[in-house]
């Protein structure tokens, strides 16, 4: 799958308009089904390109979006893409609780792009339109369900270029404040045929793509809608809540439309796992899916193992089936794959030596091991090193930060200097990711803000998590770890989320549990109501913005 340096996203879609018995099924959230050929997306994106033209609107200005519906959602981003506009996806909320702080990050996110019009849906406009009170630049606010009606204007042709911004990807902000990602079509395509090609999931004819994965951000967008639009995979779309609600849906969607090619975090993996009956596993046939790919968060090779078990008798292929892998906005997608049609590969390593910035093997004689996932190796044409502070390459099985770069890497964030000098560093991503290499593979041990140091020595949060949310009652998912300064040390800290009823026995036994299996005495252990801790678009924990709720009693502990 070579790469066409002069390809863009309008110019895949249009170059596969004569392909009318391809295209995107939409799954509503009443399970209603929507198919368009390319032709009908091509259509539709004009349509909307033309609208968005009238409204006086240039080639090169972004656009907010806020939709939650896969349907409108691509359209309205497609549509964006012809009138030659910059889309800014923005997660649009489940619920409109606690409404305040997530009208600040729209608001932020909106004056960040300096987008003018924000388009959204009638549901959601009397939340959204609170941001005008916000003074971030705001001028209008459309919804789809007027801004499209009614025969359209003539649609003028625009010229997009390799070069021109296809969209603002806004970072999570797990560890900082959300940072508008600048990916060129060029990046898209660049990234796309790499994960898509034969160093990647290779592409077939007859693959079809089955995601329930939030489109606003990027292992949904691309992985799903542009990727598979460049590389041009049939796909299926069902809404995130869908899934939320019943997580069965994702395997009979695969059975029905016959998914060869399908993604996910850990713990949607671990939630299949723990809520499918093996009665409903009768009726399903997975034998035809020949990609599970899993990311987005520290990946845990029990719960790939557990799925492949609880699965095999509806067809699932196991390990071989499995594809790990690492990546980040900044680098558009993905950065590294596992080697696809090959066990995974778990590395077992001792927990003492880690402390040190050392991926020892674990022997007999290891006190504590830690367990982790391959993620692969880089794409051609892209570079990755594991360094020190110094940014010194670090050699086999020590540990380091990540860095890469290639074509796939973001010329930068958007009208933000400061923090494109400190990621781009002589063209190198500093991804802040710690990693480390054996037998060329790259393992990924966690984020260096969240690193906990505890005289001395270096432990990683998701170890601590995974194993206090394999606790009877704590929530798993929904727990954090995280050190605090007490008399000038670093102590340790963990926030969980339980029911009231329960927490003097979870207090005790987290605190005995980290103690038993890492060796850490435990200064505070707090048990909070179930949805206290917060958490990013995306799902993931804001461990820093817990130790400072932490740190301002901000939490509403159980006693």
């Amino acid at each position: 799958m070579a790469l066409d340096t002069n390809d863009t996203l309008v110019r895949a879609l249009g170059r596969l308009r004569p392909r009318t018995e391809r295209g995107f099924r939409f799954i509503g959230t009443d399970r209603s089904e929507r198919f368009l050929s390319y032709a009908d997306m091509e259509d539709e994106a004009k349509r909307r390109a033309a609208y968005l033209q009238a409204l006086g609107m240039k080639k090169g200005e972004r656009i907010a979006l806020v939709l939650a519906d896969g349907y409108e959602f691509v359209m309205s981003f497609l549509g964006a893409s012809y009138a030659g506009l910059v889309p800014v996806p923005i997660f649009p909320r489940a619920t409109f609780k606690a409404i305040d702080g997530y009208v600040d990050t729209v608001a932020h996110i909106v004056k960040a792009a300096g987008a003018r019009v924000l388009l959204t849906a009638e549901g959601t406009k009397p939340f959204v339109e609170q941001v005008f009170g916000k003074d971030a630049g705001l001028e209008s606010l459309l919804t789809v369900e007027t801004s499209f009606a009614g025969d359209a204007p003539e649609f003028k042709s625009v010229d997009v270029t390799p070069d021109d911004l296809c969209f603002l990807q806004f970072t999570s902000g797990s560890t900082s404040t959300p940072k508008g990602v600048m990916v060129t079509h060029r990046n898209l395509v660049a990234n796309a045929k790499s994960f898509l090609g034969p160093d990647g999931l290779r592409r077939t004819e007859d693959d079809v793509g089955v995601s329930w994965l939030p489109l606003y951000h990027d292992m949904g967008l691309i992985g799903f809608v542009l990727g598979t639009i460049i590389c041009d995979i049939q796909a299926v779309l069902l809404p995130t809540s869908s899934f939320a609600r019943t997580p069965r849906i994702w395997l009979d969607l695969i059975h029905k439309y016959k998914g060869t090619i399908t993604y996910a975090p850990n713990f949607a993996y671990a939630l299949v796992a723990k809520r499918v009956k093996p009665e409903d596993l009768a009726a399903l046939d997975l034998s035809g899916l020949r990609v599970a790919g899993c990311g987005a968060e520290p990946i845990r090779g029990q719960t790939l193992l557990d799925f492949a078990d609880k699965l095999a008798p509806a067809g699932f292929r196991g390990q071989e089936v499995f594809l790990p892998s690492y990546g980040m906005a900044e680098s558009t997608l993905a950065i590294t794959f596992h080697q696809l049609g090959t066990p995974i590969l778990i590395d077992r390593v001792d927990a003492d030596a880690m402390k040190r910035g050392k991926a020892t093997p674990a022997t007999d004689k290891s006190a504590v091991v830690l367990d982790l996932v391959s993620c692969g190796v880089p794409f051609p044409e892209h570079e990755l090193e594991i360094v020190d502070d110094n940014g010194k390459p670090l050699g086999e099985r020590e540990v380091g930060q990540l860095v890469s770069r290639g074509p796939s890497v973001t010329p930068g964030y958007f009208q933000n200097e400061e923090a494109t000098a400190d990621a781009l560093r002589d063209g190198w991503l500093q991804t802040g990711d710690l990693a480390y290499r054996a037998d060329g593979n790259v393992y990924i041990c966690g984020r260096i803000k969240d690193l906990i140091i505890i005289n001395g020595a270096n432990h990683y949060p998701q170890d601590i998590e995974w194993a206090v949310g394999d606790i009877e009652g704590v929530r798993r998912g929904n727990v954090v770890a995280f050190s605090v300064m007490r008399d000038g040390t670093e102590q340790l800290v963990l926030v969980a989320e339980g029911n009231a009823s329960e927490a003097p026995r979870l207090r005790e036994e987290i605190a005995r549990t980290v103690t038993e299996q890492f060796g850490l005495q435990v200064n505070a252990v707090a048990i909070v109501a179930v949805g206290s801790l917060p958490k990013t678009s995306s799902g993931k924990a804001q461990r820093r913005k817990s130790r400072a709720m932490y740190e301002e009693k901000s939490f509403v502990e159980h006693p």
